[in-house]
C-alpha cells in the first residue's frame, strides 16, 4: 500500500449525494492546479493571442464539413438550428439589469447551489484572465469574477465512441447547458447583480480559469480532467460583479498520475498525444498534435477515443486513486473493458475501421494526414504554391491577369531561393 500524500474532499456528483473523498498518493502530488510560468504566459498572450479554431483553422473546418458522413451532417444542421436562438441571447446577457436589490453580503454559496439544483456536476469561482480568452471575444467579456460552471456528459453514449451517439452527448450537453446558462445569469441578476453568459462551444471559456477555480487538472489529452467525470464535461462561464469568494486549484495527482498512466496516449489512433510534458505559451503539459488529431476527428464521428478510454472518465477518481494507493496500478489499464474500441465503416468511408483492442492501433498512409493548414488565406496560398512548384501548364496558357502572373513570378522566386523581400513601392 502507497502512502496517501493528502485527500481531496469534493461535493458528490449530485445534489444531496453525500461528498467525495479522493485519497492522493504521496509519490502523485505535484503542485495545486497546473505548474505555469506567469511570465511567460503574459508574454504569449500579449505576442501570439490565442485564436478560435474557427479562425485559426478555418480551412479544415471547411474541409471537415466536405468529408462527414450524412449522418454527421444532417446531426450537424439540427444543432445549429437549435443553438442558433441562444447565441444571440447569451451575446446580450451582460446587457440586462439586475432585477433585484444587492444587499452586498458574499453570494458564493447562493450561486453554487443554484448551479447544482440546476444540475450542473461542478462550479468553481475564480478571476476572469484575459490571457486565456480568444483574440476576437476580449472585449465581449464586462466583468471580472468568473463562474465556472461544468456538465457531465452521457455517459454510455461517451463509451461508444466515436460514434454518432458520443456525438449526440457532446452536443446535446450544448443544447441543455445554454439556456441553463441564461438562468444562472437570471438568478444572479434577481440577486441584485449583473452577469453575462460564454458559451458553452466556441466562446470566451477556458480550461485555466476551471483549473484555477479547483474544478479540475489538465489531462494527458489537453483536456481538463474533472474529479467525477474526467474530460467527459462540457464547459461554461458566467462573468459577474457579484461579490463572491475565489476557490483555489486543487492537486488532484491528475498531473503526475496522467504520466503513469499514459492510456489515451497510448490508444490515440492518430498518435497525436505526446508522451513526455513541454513547456507551452507558459504551461507545462503534455501537448496535442493538431495537424495528427484533426483528420481523425473528421473522419471518425469526432473520435473523443482518448476521453472514452481515460480511467477517471470510466471509473472516477476516487475509485482510481483508491486502486492506486493499494495496488499502485492504473486501475483498468490493459484490459478491453477500458481500452478497447471500434472504428465504424460507415464513418470511415475508404479508410480503416474494425475493433481495436489493448495493443492494438488502426494504421493509415500519409495522405490521410494531409489537410488543409491554417486560415483560408494559408490553405490558397498552399494551393497555389502547389500549382507554381508543378509548373501547370493550364494555368500558363490561360491565365491573362498580369498582376496574377507577376506575383506568381514573385512567389516562384521565393520558393526557389531567388530574393528576399522587396519593398512593394518598387515592384
Amino acid at each position: 500500500m502507497l502512502k496517501v500524500g493528502h485527500v481531496v474532499t469534493r461535493p458528490g456528483r449530485k445534489l444531496g449525494d453525500a461528498p467525495v473523498d479522493i485519497p492522493v498518493p504521496e509519490e502523485l502530488e505535484t503542485v495545486p492546479g497546473i505548474p505555469i510560468t506567469s511570465r511567460e504566459v503574459d508574454f504569449y498572450s500579449r505576442e501570439y493571442p490565442l485564436q478560435r479554431q474557427e479562425v485559426e483553422h478555418a480551412a479544415d473546418m471547411e474541409w471537415a464539413l466536405s468529408i462527414g458522413t450524412e449522418a454527421m451532417l444532417e446531426y450537424g444542421k439540427e444543432h445549429d438550428s437549435t443553438m442558433e436562438p441562444f447565441y444571440a441571447l447569451m451575446n446580450s446577457s451582460g446587457d440586462l439589469e439586475a432585477t433585484g436589490t444587492p444587499t452586498g453580503e458574499d453570494v458564493t454559496e447562493l450561486i453554487k447551489a443554484k448551479a447544482r439544483e440546476l444540475g450542473y456536476l461542478d462550479v468553481g469561482m475564480t478571476a476572469h484572465d484575459p490571457r486565456y480568452i480568444f483574440q476576437d471575444r476580449k472585449s465581449h467579456v464586462k466583468y471580472t469574477h468568473a463562474v465556472c460552471l461544468a456538465m457531465e456528459q452521457d455517459f454510455v453514449g461517451t463509451q461508444s465512441a466515436p460514434s454518432m451517439a458520443a456525438e449526440h452527448g457532446h452536443f446535446g450537453t450544448y443544447e441543455i447547458q445554454s439556456p441553463l446558462g441564461l438562468k444562472m445569469v437570471d438568478y444572479i441578476r434577481s440577486l441584485g447583480y449583473q452577469a453575462q453568459v460564454h458559451g458553452p462551444s466556441h466562446d470566451a471559456v477556458a480550461i485555466p480559469m476551471f483549473v484555477a477555480a479547483g474544478l479540475g487538472q489538465l489531462g494527458a489529452n489537453g483536456q481538463l480532467l474533472t474529479p467525477h467525470a474526467g474530460a467527459r464535461c462540457r464547459l461554461q462561464i458566467v462573468t459577474t460583479d457579484a461579490p463572491i469568494t475565489y476557490d483555489e486549484p486543487v492537486d488532484y495527482g491528475f498531473h503526475a498520475f496522467c504520466q503513469v498512466c499514459q492510456v489515451c496516449v497510448n490508444r490515440c489512433p492518430g498518435r497525436a498525444l505526446m508522451r513526455e510534458k513541454v513547456w507551452w505559451r507558459g504551461v507545462e503539459k503534455n501537448k496535442l498534435i493538431y495537424k495528427r488529431c484533426r483528420p481523425v476527428m473528421a473522419r471518425y464521428e469526432g473520435c473523443a477515443i482518448c476521453m472514452k478510454v481515460c480511467p477517471i472518465n470510466k471509473y472516477s477518481a476516487k475509485a482510481v486513486m483508491e486502486h492506486y494507493v493499494q495496488t499502485g496500478q492504473v486501475l483498468g489499464k490493459g484490459t478491453h473493458d477500458l481500452e478497447g474500441y471500434t472504428l465504424h465503416p460507415e464513418s470511415s468511408e475508404k479508410y480503416v475501421y474494425g475493433y481495436f483492442g489493448p495493443g492494438e492501433l488502426p494504421t493509415f498512409d500519409t495522405r490521410f494526414f494531409d489537410i488543409p493548414r491554417g486560415t483560408r488565406e494559408e490553405s490558397t496560398m498552399d494551393e497555389y504554391i502547389k500549382v507554381i512548384e508543378g509548373e501547370d501548364p493550364v494555368l500558363e496558357k490561360s491565365e491573362d491577369d498580369e498582376a496574377l502572373f507577376a506575383f506568381r513570378d514573385r512567389l516562384r522566386g521565393v520558393i526557389k531561393g531567388e530574393g528576399g523581400y522587396r519593398d512593394p513601392a518598387t515592384i
